[in-house]
């Protein structure tokens, strides 16, 4: 029986768990050739996962951001780049079924297509958030935009942009619109630009957009320019706890390869100490992430707080995880300095979480002004 057969009687989170070894066995090829991780992709479209949180009623599992979190977590165990580039997927499906239970136009006809046609969707939104890169100009019947997008995982395999541009209304001012522009529109271009130190399987090439017309209809947002502002606060909730579980996941395979490698070593009571440091981080770090997640609930509201409680936990991931793939590569010694570990592998992909919005030091800002009154 497939993986795709069990689809009915099993959870997305047991699916990805089969589909491990799979995953595992392309990762370390791809991350050496800094080359999409397209077998794992196809590998996640035939058990379903790529429509995990659609709505049932739609075709999908109907994935809580809880049960989206754990199965990003437990793809982040076998390969990283597959974890981070489909948890940028798995979010923008997650929010759109949130804009589907409130009736707002657009979310079923894409809820279908993601179900129906294995469409994927791609967000620029980490590159974007307050002060989005790009403009737009109105004219008769939508908007032309203009714009390099950066950090654009999976681009050169997507089928959607969700992303943002800035807008200067006559009446409000400063705006940022979310719009829905798909890939093959004229005047969008992806680059072959990704060519980093780590996840270097998510294909997350810029994507420029040059003069690209985007109907009004495809508008799905209006919102003030730099400001976190309600709609956002509900996409931030919705979408970091996603992404960092991916960066969880890749933190913990560096922690199990490190103590399978100690093994040897088990007696020296400094490898028992560094593991132990090890454990307790990601302990801790696995409670702030579920602290969050108990906040944001399945259907979230917009709030300020859970907004920094969200960034919090993102943040104790980022500094857990940097110190336990530290802690791995010591303790598992030299041979997890060599191309082809998964410690070394885990060591350079875990430094991409500092890249995404808010930075750790960010967060302790934001939450230092909310705390005063700022």
């Amino acid at each position: 029986m497939t993986i795709t057969d069990t689809k009915s009687t099993t959870t997305p989170l047991a699916r990805a768990a089969e589909l491990g070894p799979e995953l595992a066995a392309h990762a370390s090829r791809h991350d050496i050739e800094g080359t999409f991780v397209s077998e794992a992709y196809d590998a996640l479209r035939g058990a379903g996962l790529l429509r995990a949180a659609v709505p049932v009623e739609l075709g999908g599992d109907g994935a809580t951001i809880s049960e989206l979190t754990a199965l990003q977590r437990e793809l982040g165990h076998h390969c990283g780049s597959t974890a981070l580039a489909s948890s940028m997927h798995q979010h923008v499906v997650a929010f759109t079924a949130w804009r589907y239970r409130r009736g707002l136009p657009g979310a079923e006809a894409t809820l279908r297509r993601v179900a129906e046609e294995d469409i994927l969707l791609v967000s620029t939104g980490g590159g974007d958030f307050t002060h989005p890169q790009g403009e737009a100009v109105k004219v008769d019947g939508g908007y032309r935009v203009t714009g390099r997008k950066r950090f654009a995982s999976q681009s050169g395999h997507g089928d959607v942009l969700s992303t943002m541009f800035g807008f200067d209304d006559p009446e409000q001012g400063r705006r940022v619109l979310n719009m829905a522009v798909p890939v093959t529109a004229e005047g969008v271009t992806v680059a072959d630009n990704w060519n980093t130190l780590g996840m270097r399987g998510t294909a997350s090439n810029d994507v420029d957009l040059v003069d690209v017309f985007v109907p009004d209809e495809k508008v799905l947002a209006n919102r003030p320019w730099g400001v976190v502002d309600p709609p956002l606060q509900v996409i931030t909730s919705v979408a970091f706890p996603i992404v960092s579980g991916a960066y969880l996941g890749v933190a913990e395979a560096a922690y199990e390869a490190a103590v399978t490698a100690a093994a040897r070593r088990r007696d020296d009571v400094l490898v028992q100490r560094q593991v132990g440091l090890m454990r307790t981080k990601l302990q801790v770090a696995s409670w702030a992430l579920d602290g969050a997640l108990a906040l944001v609930g399945d259907d979230p509201a917009p709030s300020y707080e859970t907004f920094l409680a969200v960034m919090a936990a993102k943040a104790e991931v980022a500094r857990a995880g940097i110190e336990v793939c530290d802690l791995a590569m010591e303790v598992a010694g030299g041979g997890a300095f060599f191309k082809g570990s998964v410690i070394e592998r885990a060591y350079r992909d875990i430094r991409a979480v500092k890249f995404h919005p808010l930075t750790p030091e960010d967060t302790l800002v934001a939450a230092g002004r909310h705390a005063v009154g700022l």
